[in-house]
């Protein structure tokens, strides 16, 4: 039996614009994950597709989402703390 540390959960705020897409998806979604990239997983496994929404084939974040951890613009490899808020938000471009 081994014996790793548990992961915590965090809360993870999403898009109206990306909830549209995927019934049954709430704006607030607990989940537990320890960077940016698997929070995404964890969320494609709940609604997939939704990796493809945030994600290009590179991968990294698409070009017209922002991610935010506490406040702070997020990539993939940004480390989550146990407890933490995510704020996925699409971007706002015109002119």
């Amino acid at each position: 039996m081994s014996t790793s540390p548990a992961v915590e959960a965090v809360l993870v705020v999403l898009p109206a614009a990306l909830i549209r897409l995927f019934p049954g998806c709430n704006q607030h979604v607990s989940l537990c994950a320890t960077d940016v990239w698997e929070m995404i997983t964890a969320l494609d496994r709940r609604w997939p597709g939704m990796r493809d929404r945030l994600c290009d084939s590179q991968p990294r974040v698409r070009r017209h989402i922002n991610i935010f951890v506490e406040g702070e613009r997020a990539t993939l490899e940004t480390r989550l703390a146990p407890g933490g808020e995510v704020f996925i938000m699409t971007a706002i471009s015109g002119g």
